[in-house]
């Protein structure tokens, strides 16, 4: 129980900085701009050893949310540059990611097919 609610706390720390980003800066700073902003601090602060604990606390508290794919990508550079120097470093992140991308497609396009948006 401890570790569901310590997943709860951090998670939610992490969504109300993106909440107060949107919130309180100009609007020239637009939900793409700290979306982005999330992937790259993600990557940024796991190859600097930080996300990692992170990850090791909070567990999907930290991985679900946009800074965790940033983290996937970066672990995923990472750990294929030591087993295949440096070209690793242009596939090791879509190889970590790819399972999360392909079923972010497959269940958007059913739920398009299923629902039938307009727009």
């Amino acid at each position: 129980m401890e570790k569901i609610l310590i997943a709860f706390l951090i998670g939610g720390l992490i969504c109300l900085l993106g909440q107060l980003l949107m919130d309180l800066t100009p609007m020239s700073l637009t939900p793409g701009h700290i979306l982005v902003g999330f992937v790259t601090g993600g990557a940024i602060l796991s190859a600097l050893g930080i996300y990692g604990p992170l990850v090791d606390l909070a567990g999907a508290g930290a991985t679900v949310p946009l800074s965790g794919f940033g983290h996937a990508l970066a672990q995923g550079a990472i750990s294929a540059v030591e087993k295949e120097g440096l070209l690793g470093a242009f596939a090791g992140g879509l190889e970590a990611t790819a399972v999360g991308i392909a079923a972010a497609v497959i269940f958007g396009y059913t739920m398009a097919v299923i629902f039938n948006p307009k727009g």
